[in-house]
């Protein structure tokens, strides 16, 4: 799925073998339209770099290409597009990758005018989430995302494939166009697979009501793409998710048991990267993997301290969070339980050298400088969160009485021999779910 950026050849042994792709990359920047607050040009070329070479491109050239305004049919001017091809001349590049939106006119005129593939943004992301998902629902979502991106291809650029198609065969009657026939396949394509996520989503659904019988706090990583989540993930709980310093390297959410350090057991929820001007095909097919956020009881925003973009980057994941909450997909409280986690403070001299505000933390995932204090702040955002309740059970009530020992806070305890009363500090889920009737 997405642009076919690999080639293969025969190797030594006469088997077929990965050949890197030579790549160009350009960034249109129309400065009058960009905000004082927005990223600088240069750091975003260097993250369109660094999606490239995340999916094992060669970068044999790049440059930042000022536009006074878009050209309908090219985006670039004449004159640009002359230098973009006298720059990758005998370089033998095959893909240039614009790190913006192309419409499908402006792609098909820019390949004939350069000779090479031309892939926009959107095809990038789509190629490496396509060559990242691991697992089923990763794939199917990925496939969705790639077909509704494909489906705008189909109008107008491919001239190719207006031509008429006979009346026989399973693609269409009588006079049915190939693009008519193309368009229709991929739209029972994207219908099918909208069915096949409805049923993950649901599946998912029935996993949060079985950790709702046996209810743990549900604790979410969220942040920039190759913040650092996967690795604070792995040193928060030992496990071993793929991390990488590379973007985009998780796709698919994990979770693992994790016990805090007043013995208080949560979950711990791994997600996929934001990222600015995320694809809206991806917004959309990506939204069972952010229902874990939704339902999360603690959000750690996970940053980059030490990235020299970290305060555009964590208003590009605020707004993504600001905009589920506006669609009802997320809680508009959502800040009020969110825990800003400043990451790879290595990088800077440490915990101490990084200035906080409140709500944040400053840690190294690599070295675990701070994880004990990210431990402390999560069960005091829990706590802050839970309620205060009485309680008198009959002594011969084991049974709930060790649900409240295993579920809750015993704050206070008096035995007599008709009843044990109890004072204890309970989330609002579990003190509903001990106080409604047998």
């Amino acid at each position: 799925m997405g642009a076919d950026l690999a080639s293969a050849e025969p190797n030594s042994a006469g088997h077929a073998s990965r050949t890197p792709t030579r790549a160009a990359v350009i960034l249109p920047w129309e400065r009058e339209e960009r905000p004082e607050a927005s990223r600088a040009a240069e750091a975003r070329l260097a993250e369109a770099v660094g999606l490239a070479a995340a999916i094992g491109l060669v970068i044999v050239h790049s440059a930042i290409l000022p536009l006074r305004r878009a050209r309908p049919a090219t985006l670039f001017g004449g004159g640009q597009v002359d230098l973009i091809g006298h720059a990758i001349a005998g370089q033998s590049v095959s893909v240039i990758i614009i790190d913006g939106k192309l419409s499908p006119v402006q792609q098909r005129n820019l390949e004939r005018a350069w000779g090479v593939k031309v892939i926009d943004r959107t095809g990038l992301i789509l190629d490496i989430f396509g060559e990242r998902a691991a697992t089923s629902e990763g794939t199917l979502q990925v496939e969705l995302a790639h077909l509704d991106y494909q489906r705008s291809r189909l109008v107008r650029s491919w001239t190719h494939l207006e031509r008429q198609r006979g009346g026989f065969g399973f693609l269409g009657g009588p006079g049915e166009t190939q693009i008519e026939a193309d368009r229709r396949l991929i739209g029972e394509r994207i219908a099918r697979l909208r069915r096949e996520l409805e049923q993950v989503r649901r599946t998912r659904g029935l996993h949060r009501r079985a950790r709702g019988r046996v209810p743990f706090p549900v604790v979410a990583l969220v942040g920039y793409t190759n913040a650092g989540k996967s690795t604070l993930f792995n040193a928060m709980t030992g496990a071993s998710v793929h991390a990488k310093d590379q973007l985009f390297a998780t796709l698919d959410p994990t979770m693992r048991g994790l016990r805090l350090s007043s013995g208080r057991r949560v979950i711990l929820s791994d997600t996929v990267g934001f990222i600015s001007d995320l694809p809206t095909e991806l917004v959309a097919a990506f939204r069972a993997t952010l229902e874990e956020v939704a339902e999360a009881d603690v959000i750690l925003h996970v940053r980059d301290v030490a990235h020299p973009d970290s305060q555009a980057q964590r208003a590009d994941v605020i707004a993504v969070l600001d905009g589920m909450a506006r669609d009802g997909a997320l809680d508009t409280d959502w800040p009020a339980r969110t825990i800003e986690v400043l990451n790879k403070a290595d990088l800077l001299g440490g915990a101490d050298a990084v200035p906080l505000r409140e709500a944040q933390i400053a840690v190294s995932a690599i070295t675990g400088e701070g994880l004990g204090a990210l431990r402390t702040a999560i069960d005091t955002r829990i706590t802050a969160g839970m309620e205060t309740a009485d309680y008198a059970l009959p002594p011969a009530d084991g049974a709930r009485l060790a649900w409240l020992y295993e579920h809750g806070e015993v704050l206070a305890r008096a035995d007599t021999d008709d009843s044990i009363r109890l004072t204890v500090r309970l989330l609002p889920a579990d003190r509903a779910r001990f106080e409604r009737p047998a």
